[in-house]
């Protein structure tokens, strides 16, 4: 068993939303993550899909990029909410609409048999973030550690000796210039091993935190950097694998 993350797929096919206005690199993109995808990921893996999963404006409009995501090889994709996932609503409703081998991660943990705790949290706008608004998002950023600080405790709870634990995030845990954020101290307390994140595109590629940072291993998985591919984060027998960075080889699915 291998454990995957791809960050930002923006799927659209319910709410037609080509992404080649980006840049020509996004041109058919979603045949490009397929390609990858079942090419790379075998099925018994596990895929985290890192959050801006779907353009839809609601869980109609989404459901064919669900069902897309549930094609795809692997036994199991945990979801993450990005934001941009105007689709998805309260917990039961999103629960009730996903496709078989789909499985939401909203204020909580799950444990993988191989040895594996997957936690996480969307996140905010940090302070040293080019974008952020000192009046609007530290309100929501507050909201957000509230909920990571839930599922952090509840892998706590799941966690066995010996376990790794994963965080999946939307929003990177550091911005341009961080040593540490309020994000990264509640990872590194709770023992988080790696942490997988996307949000960032374009130009903003250059500032995106990665290496070992307070402990903690933080992996860039926005689908324009990896090339359109899932990146290995876990194996079995292994352990963390090593980040192998942007992949542009593999542009063209």
């Amino acid at each position: 068993m291998k454990l995957w993350a791809l960050g930002d797929p923006h799927l659209s096919f319910g709410n037609p939303k080509p992404m080649d206005v980006f840049g020509d690199l996004w041109r058919d993109h979603p045949a490009r993550i397929a390609g990858a995808w079942d090419r790379l990921v075998g099925p018994d893996d596990v895929v985290l899909v890192l959050g801006d999963v779907s353009w839809g404006r609601n869980l109609s409009e989404a459901a064919p990029d669900l069902a897309f995501l549930a094609e795809r090889p692997g036994r199991l994709k945990v979801l993450l909410r990005g934001n941009h996932d105007s689709w998805w609503s309260s917990r039961k409703k999103v629960e009730a609409a996903l496709p078989g081998g789909l499985v939401l991660l909203q204020n909580d943990a799950l444990r993988l048999p191989e040895g594996v705790v997957v936690c996480g949290a969307r996140g905010w706008n940090l302070p040293s973030m080019p974008w952020a608004d000192p009046e609007k998002d530290p309100p929501i950023l507050r909201r957000e550690l509230g909920r990571l600080e839930l599922s952090l405790a509840e892998a706590e709870r799941l966690r066995k000796p010996g376990d790794v634990l994963v965080a999946a995030l939307h929003y990177p845990p550091l911005g341009p210039g961080d040593e540490s954020s309020e994000v990264l101290e509640r990872l590194a307390a709770a023992g988080v091993d790696l942490a997988a994140y996307g949000h960032l595109h374009g130009e903003d590629h250059a500032w995106a935190p990665r290496g070992v940072h307070r402990g903690v291993d933080l992996r860039f998985c926005a689908v324009d950097f990896t090339g359109f591919a899932p990146v290995a984060l876990f194996e079995a027998g292994k352990g963390i694998l090593p980040d192998e960075g942007p992949r542009e080889a593999r542009r063209g699915g």
